[in-house]
Order: C-alpha cells, then sequence, then structure tokens
C-alpha cells in the first residue's frame, strides 16, 4: 500500500488551509485601515444595500464551527502515543520504589529488535502500575512474515514482560510499519494475553 495519496490529501489540505488564512488575514488589515490602497470605508460591493446584521452573524458563526471542525481533523493527523511515567510501589512511610515506565519498557523493545527482519522497536506503558496498557510501534522488513511476527511477540517478548512486571494481563496496541513503504500499513490489536 502506498501513503501518496494521503500525504497529497494533507499537502493539498494545507496550502488551501494556508491561502485562506491569508486571505482572511488581508480582510482583517483591510477592515482596520492597515492595508495600503485599501479604504476601510469603501463597500465590497458597491450600490447594494447591506445585508441584515442577523446574516453577518450567521456567516460569522458559520466561520467559527468550520474552523474549529478544520482544528479538530487537524488534531486527528497527529499521532497519538502514550506519555511515558512513572510508578510507584509501596506507601511513604515504608520508602516504596519508583520505576519509569519508559525502563521498564526497554528490555522489551531489545528483545523485540533481535528479532529476524525487525529494523526498529518501541515500547510504551501506560496507566496504573497495576494495569497498565502496552503500546508497540516495530518497524520491519517489507518481507517479514507478520504473522510470525506477531506471534513471536505474543509467545515470546510479551510473556517475559508480564513477569517482569508481575502482571497477569497486559492489554497491547501494536503498529507494524514495513520499511521503505510509507507509514503506518498494518495496526493489529493484540489479544489480551491469559497466562
Amino acid at each position: 500500500m502506498s501513503s501518496r495519496p494521503a500525504r497529497l490529501n494533507r499537502l493539498l489540505l494545507g496550502i488551501f488551509g494556508l491561502l485562506l488564512a491569508a486571505v482572511g488575514g488581508l480582510a482583517v488589515a483591510a477592515h482596520f485601515g492597515r492595508l495600503d490602497g485599501v479604504d476601510a470605508r469603501t463597500a465590497v460591493v458597491p450600490d447594494h444595500p447591506a445585508p441584515p446584521s442577523w446574516v453577518l452573524w450567521a456567516i460569522v458563526a458559520a466561520a467559527i464551527v468550520a474552523g474549529l471542525g478544520c482544528l479538530r481533523w487537524l488534531s486527528a493527523q497527529l499521532p497519538r502515543t502514550p506519555r511515558a511515567g512513572r510508578w510507584h510501589a509501596g506507601t511513604p512511610d515504608s520508602g516504596g520504589t519508583t520505576l519509569d515506565t519508559a525502563t521498564a519498557c526497554a528490555p522489551l523493545a531489545a528483545d523485540i529488535e533481535a528479532y529476524d527482519g525487525v529494523r526498529a522497536a518501541k515500547a510504551r506503558l501506560s496507566g496504573p502500575g497495576r494495569g497498565p496498557g502496552l503500546y508497540l510501534l516495530v518497524t520491519a522488513s517489507p518481507d517479514v512474515d507478520v504473522t510470525a511476527l506477531r506471534d513471536r511477540i505474543r509467545t515470546h517478548a510479551l510473556p517475559r514482560l508480564r513477569q517482569a512486571l508481575e502482571l497477569e494481563t497486559l492489554p497491547v496496541r501494536m503498529e507494524l510499519h514495513l520499511a521503505g513503504n510509507g507509514p503506518r500499513l498494518r495496526r493489529r490489536q493484540a489479544p489480551r494475553p491469559t497466562t
């Protein structure tokens, strides 16, 4: 699969958005008399009566709704990964233990990177210490056997992490990128391990 249509879509929408922002900025500058050669008191369409004020307010409301929709779309395009955090075990009186989740995930990522066909792996834990979720981002060679890789992660790497964290189950969200073929090609939700 190619991501060229998605990239072109984002590029064209970005250019269109910048053009609209530039036109809007020029209109605001002209309204406040900051644009040379344009009189702020001159009518946009001469010899026509001004529309009722409710029409202008409706246009402003529609523009605000459209702008908020565009911002929502733009935020949906950004990749979202859970933030790394720290877990605290024990009570303040007993001193307790602090574990950085990035430190807990480092051996898992190293294990997965050692598999045949895997070029890079990143892992993040999020959520509370007794019920975390795992996010995996694996970059592999285009010729890798995806099913075999997923099964190896599920039967080898994940049980070791669960054992180290003393967890019975660990929900996993895994994204697999095939190197050289653009961004996200396959997203899988790994099943909850039962052992």
